[in-house]
């Protein structure tokens, strides 16, 4: 069995296109020999082969790494000579373009643009760096992997669309490029694997910084050394019979290679290893219930804090009654998941915003996942950061402010509440969902359950105004390949196969996709059976 469902920023229409491809055998322009072709599964916009799917023989998934493959370079201006920028070797002169953009009604505008050795110069075109650099002095610079000219990524997903085994598909991922990506990989005789595919880049020993802040490009010591070796990125035959990925740390401790310090935090990994080893054999039915699971056991760590807390509130003895009962399971149809998420939020703006600026806050919040910290100052009931008050206190008073909100906005029966409401999976439509007339017409959305920690994910950001937890990041797409059977598959995403907003399959399938339903996925179409009945009118 191999289940996948990468969670991406969701949208209308969807990014995905779920198709079948058939191609005979032929040869390349150059006479390099292509094998025939015959693939069902996940397809992208311009991208002539199946994304995320199986062949007769082989099926596959993906979700994101997560690598650090992004380094600013603080590049210093030479001040007899504004032309040149200083390195390792003394000054150099800028690689300089002149891109000229025509703007409807109003005269050309002329933009000039630099480089430097590490790439392109942002500080040219983004306005803020000017408030914190002296640009007459220093611009900054961008490395980043994807901009390398030697991205093979079309290849490797041609290659990967005629493998036939687990080892053939990695083979064929060998010039993927970017972004790294996390694949699993199961075939019909019984081989499974995980593998973290794409360009890493390796750096020195002595660089202390590791691109968490600007680094001095004139100090060779922050230049990247090369890349990470195929053989030496991250992986696992399945030893213990299985493997997962679910964004987590995918490295050993002792890893020699330093990747990223932002790794998702592992509760919806451990929360899949726990369901996997429930079990003694899966089959389909199963697989689909772990990508439908909504039990985070991040809300069962903090849980404790809040069920303590004694908030002078008309609605606190109600509100404690459903905590007490809450098991952790974040489900569209109750109070609870809302009320915890509220609080979270409250407190995170109680305790943290004080000590890093509320401008800080609003700028990271939502981007930087606070969660940790507020596990970690509430285990230790750490008094510097709830200062004032005691964290007892703090947590109090978050769930006061919390429940004032949620009377505000949803009224004075806390019976009525329901998560759903609060957390619409939301596909928003590009550009129309942006207009206030026809975002109705073309955005997408239902209630749904989940939060950023359940298998079933619905990430929300707590500080967009548009809206503090609206589901804007979830399942993409869920499919389940049964390589016993490989015509039993599954699949289904949030929106439609259509892109045509009047057309009956636009939005067809975001009921099913939110209460975890699915739809075949067949490649034989005489295994297909449609029942069509015609009942008189009455």
């Amino acid at each position: 069995m191999l289940a996948n469902d990468p969670h991406l920023g969701l949208s209308a229409p969807a990014i995905w296109y779920f198709a079948r491809l058939k191609a005979p055998s032929g040869s390349a322009a150059d006479g390099t020999p292509i094998g025939a072709l015959d693939v069902i599964g996940a397809t992208l916009p311009g991208l002539p082969f199946v994304v995320l799917g199986r062949t007769d023989s082989v099926a596959w998934g993906f979700t994101n790494t997560g690598p650090d493959v992004q380094d600013l370079y603080l590049e210093q201006i030479n001040p007899a000579d504004p032309g040149q920028y200083r390195t390792p070797e003394g000054w150099m002169p800028f690689a300089q373009r002149t891109v000229t953009i025509r703007v409807k009604g109003q005269p050309d505008v002329v933009l000039p643009l630099r480089a430097t050795r590490h790439g392109p110069v942002l500080s040219d075109v983004q306005k803020p760096h000017a408030e914190v650099l002296d640009l007459r002095k220093y611009v900054l610079a961008l490395r980043w992997s994807a901009l390398d000219a030697d991205n093979q990524t079309v290849l490797a997903g041609l290659q990967t669309n005629q493998a036939k085994s687990v080892d053939a598909l990695f083979e064929a991922l060998e010039p993927y490029h970017s972004p790294m990506q996390s694949v699993v990989a199961a075939d019909v005789h019984g081989s499974i694997r995980f593998k973290a595919m794409g360009k890493v880049p390796l750096r020195h020993a002595d660089n202390d910084i590791r691109g968490v802040a600007p680094s001095p490009g004139w100090d060779a010591r922050y230049d990247w050394q090369g890349w990470l070796p195929s053989a030496q990125a991250p992986q696992d035959d399945g030893g213990r019979g299985w493997v997962a990925t679910a964004n987590q740390r995918v490295t050993a401790p002792d890893y020699p290679h330093y990747l990223t310090q932002d790794w998702a935090l592992p509760y919806r990994f451990d929360r899949i290893a726990q369901l996997i080893e429930a079990t003694p054999r899966h089959d389909g039915a199963s697989m689909q219930a772990i990508q439908a699971d909504v039990l985070s056991l991040a809300t069962l760590r903090l849980l404790p804090h809040v069920r303590k807390a004694s908030p002078q509130h008309p609605l606190a003895v109600q509100v404690q009654a459903l905590l007490h009962d809450f098991d952790g399971v974040m489900d569209a149809h109750r109070a609870a998941p809302l009320v915890f998420a509220v609080w979270t939020d409250e407190l995170a703006r109680g305790v943290i915003a004080p000590h890093i600026g509320e401008d800080r806050f609003k700028a990271t919040y939502g981007k930087r996942d606070y969660r940790a910290a507020l596990e970690g100052i509430l285990e230790r009931d750490d008094a510097w950061w709830c200062q004032p008050l005691s964290c007892a206190d703090q947590s109090a008073a978050a769930l006061v402010r919390a429940l004032d909100r949620l009377q505000a906005d949803y009224g004075p029966d806390p019976a009525r509440w329901r998560w759903g409401d609060a957390h619409p999976a939301l596909s928003s439509h590009r550009p129309f969902g942006n207009v206030a007339l026809l975002a109705p017409y073309f955005d997408v959305n239902v209630p749904s359950p989940g939060d950023a920690y359940t298998v079933n994910a619905g990430q929300y950001n707590a500080g967009d105004a548009r809206g503090a937890f609206v589901n804007r990041h979830a399942a993409s797409l869920r499919a389940v390949y049964d390589l016993a059977d490989l015509e039993n598959s599954r699949f289904i995403y949030q929106t439609g196969q259509s892109g045509l907003v009047f057309s009956p399959r636009y939005r067809d399938m975001r009921a099913t996709w939110a209460q975890a339903g699915y739809r075949n996925l067949q490649r034989q179409p005489a295994r297909m059976q449609h029942d069509l009945r015609l009942v008189p009118a009455p």
